[in-house]
């Protein structure tokens, strides 16, 4: 058995055999897999080495698949290392969410109200304006505002959340 240098001893097997079963839907079914890992930032440094083993397939000639390494801006930095510059060579296209705008973020809401079935305003623009401008346009950061400005507007019998209902939320979420 040859193991790969660096590789963890369970890897050794399994980066080939993985690498072959990839090609293999390609070869035969003519499909290039995409493999999609979210919250890539908590991938330790040997999880990104066998992330950068599998697309080391016939020496850079041909890519058995795709992969799509989402995740916080932590990533970026993680990848940029000295020690996974190897993968960070392999990375063919970057893309970095940009926070949304006041109107994006006002936009986001009124879709995910709508998705919920509702198409009554339930957000006054105060209210918007203090949870975009909390958030920083971050969508993530956005949600779990809103979430809680719907708890606190429900806990004080209001029909629609406003600036205090936004308020309440902001001291909620941003309290330690």
């Amino acid at each position: 058995m040859t193991k790969e240098i660096g590789a963890p001893p369970h890897t050794a097997a399994l980066i080939p055999q993985a690498a072959d079963a990839l090609a293999t839907e390609q070869d035969e079914r003519g499909r290039t897999p995409v493999l999609v890992i979210d919250e890539a930032h908590l991938l330790t440094h040997d999880q990104l080495e066998a992330i950068r083993m599998l697309t080391n397939h016939d020496m850079d000639s041909a890519s058995p698949f795709s992969c799509l390494l989402v995740g916080q801006p932590t990533l970026r930095r993680k990848v940029k290392l000295g020690t996974t510059a190897a993968l960070d060579q392999r990375i063919a296209l970057r893309y970095a969410l940009p926070p949304m705008t006041a109107e994006e973020t006002s936009s986001y809401l009124a879709h995910h109200i709508k998705l919920a079935g509702r198409s009554d305003t339930l957000f006054s623009d105060d209210a918007i304006s203090l949870i975009h401008t909390t958030s920083r346009g971050l969508p993530r950061a956005v949600n779990n505002l809103a979430i809680q400005a719907l708890l606190a507007a429900f806990i004080d019998d209001k029909t629609i959340v406003d600036e205090s209902s936004a308020r309440a939320a902001v001291a909620e979420v941003t309290t330690e």
